[in-house]
């Protein structure tokens, strides 16, 4: 009998982390970064609900943050093991988590300046470059469909997942008491309409499969990359029309390099007008130079893969001058920047500089977290607070679905379908609870039993057996309430600032506003 537990992304998109242990065995699969609002991020301040010396090997999907972003507090917290992964996946940590080090080591410095005019005690960071570095050093690396031995009682092989550069699914077979648990992790899967990868793979028949469910309750429109393109052009189009800039909060790896690819398509074609794009994000520019390197190694490519992102048009900005030197730009340009839920990075200085002006357009194109910035911008929100102050949304904002990096309801269950028989247990995560719900009552009328298909909560444990049906055997009071995980309590908070700056601007005198201050401060006196 092995342990299955959920230590992440059970309800949630963020945090991606399984621990598998068994009499023989003891393994992690991903161990990412919370992402999302105030409430979920302070997950990543808390300590792992394990031993974090007891894994032996850690299996990492890919490098996206969310599935990679906590391995260096791991090791830092005593894993010292080695993290199993594809050759691409490990070219991209070598600045990913560097870059992420950089990150928690700079805000915990900022936060301690502040710490110290208020008279509180410092703060460490998750985690430290050198914290990183060490991690990287832990990294070994297998092709596609190559079995290899992490110890005597286990055996895995990795299969294209068509989500990122180097991402993977993970079959697994444990062996214990005699018998074989067969496994499979979907890490997350890409769509079948994808640039630069072949649609997601692996063999079928499993005790267990533990699947994303992302978009399980959203059915894209049909597309091909000719159709996602066409429908980028019309937007560059109109937002270039209008007579300002258009900003595109993108995540800096891959769906940066994409849409480089397509805009430098619709630049050589004429199609759209001779813009000039800035691709601001250091991450997303050494990224760019890994996907250089594998170029050779990728579908879809229309452009020589030597100049596939150096266009004439293109301005790969590095420094923080570069970056500021954007702000004079008023019109006729493209401004690619992280991060993509715009809950940190340069973005943020873009929105700030464009989100009011009514000829500027804001585009969209990938997921939103709830609570993020940029679900709130696209949830219609008509003011929203940057860096401490209020900004009127006046530009347009638009929303481009065909760049998801994740298979769609339909996707996820021809991938499921593909994959059966599953004879223990289909386990949905990595997916908020209206999608995986959709998505399971869907896997129930395609010949899985409704009673082995899980929607694990937060820290869950399930019992897995060879030839046998997984049950619940543990779920502990989450590490935050759910009712946290979409809109908290930080949420509320800059939703009420901006309501109070809206009162006191529609006041019509000093007296008036003076009154609506008093009546508050006897509300909250009353507590």
């Amino acid at each position: 009998m092995a342990t299955l537990q959920f230590c992440g992304a059970a309800g949630t998109v963020t945090g991606s982390c399984s621990r598998v242990e068994s009499e023989s065995a003891c393994f992690l699969v991903d161990c990412g970064l919370f992402q999302g609002n105030f409430t979920t991020q302070q997950l990543n301040l808390g300590e792992f609900p394990f031993d974090a010396s007891k894994p032996e090997f850690l299996i990492l999907t890919h490098a996206h943050i969310d599935h990679s972003g906590l391995l260096p507090k791991l090791t830092k917290a005593g894993f010292t093991g080695p993290i199993y992964t594809t050759p691409a996946t490990a070219r991209l940590l070598e600045f990913m988590l560097l870059d992420s080090a950089y990150i928690q080591e700079s805000n915990a410095e900022r936060q301690n300046r502040k710490a110290e005019r208020r008279g509180q005690k410092p703060v460490e960071p998750i985690y430290s470059i050198d914290d990183a570095k060490q991690t990287l050093t832990q990294l070994k690396t297998f092709d596609y469909e190559t079995w290899f031995n992490p110890t005597d009682a286990v055996r895995v092989r990795f299969w294209n997942a068509g989500h990122l550069l180097g991402s993977l699914s993970a079959e697994v077979e444990l062996a214990e008491a005699g018998k074989t648990i067969r496994m499979l992790f979907s890490g997350d899967l890409g769509p079948e309409e994808k640039a630069f990868h072949p649609e997601p793979d692996a063999p079928a028949g499993y005790d267990y499969v533990i699947c994303e469910s992302t978009y399980g309750n959203r059915d894209r429109e049909d597309y091909t990359l000719e159709a996602r393109r066409s429908a980028m052009k019309k937007e560059l189009q109109k937002g270039l029309s209008r007579g300002g800039n258009v900003v595109i909060p993108s995540f800096a790896v891959e769906r940066s390099q994409e849409l480089l690819h397509d805009i430098a398509v619709l630049l050589d074609s004429g199609e759209i007008p001779d813009a000039t794009v800035y691709l601001d994000s250091p991450l997303a520019g050494k990224a760019t130079e890994v996907f250089i390197d594998f170029a050779g190694s990728m579908e879809d490519i229309e452009i020589d893969s030597k100049e596939l992102f150096r266009h004439p048009n293109f301005n790969i900005t590095e420094s923080v001058e570069e970056s500021k030197a954007i702000k004079k730009v008023k019109k006729g340009a493209i401004i690619i920047s992280a991060s993509g839920m715009c809950t940190a990075g340069r973005i943020k200085h873009h929105l700030k500089n464009n989100i009011y002006r009514p000829e500027s357009t804001i585009l969209f194109v990938g997921y939103q977290s709830p609570g993020t910035l940029g679900a709130i911008i696209t949830g219609g929100a008509k003011k929203v607070r940057i860096h401490g102050k209020e900004y009127q949304v006046r530009a347009d904002i638009r929303r481009l679905g065909n760049y998801s990096a994740h298979a769609d309801q339909p996707e996820l269950v021809n991938w499921l379908v593909e994959r059966g028989p599953v004879h223990g247990g289909l386990f949905l995560n990595h997916g908020e609870d209206k999608s995986r719900q959709v998505l399971k009552d869907l896997m129930a009328t395609k010949g899985i039993d409704a009673d082995k298909i899980f929607l694990p909560g937060f820290d869950e444990s399930f019992e897995l057996v060879a030839g046998g049906t997984a049950h619940s055997s543990e779920r502990p009071q989450p590490r935050i309430p759910v009712d946290q995980l979409e809109f908290d309590w930080h949420n509320e908070y800059a939703k009420f600032i901006l309501n109070l700056s809206s009162q006191l601007q529609a006041a019509d005198s000093a007296t008036e506003r003076q009154k609506l201050m008093q009546d508050l401060g006897k509300v909250l006196k009353q507590g």
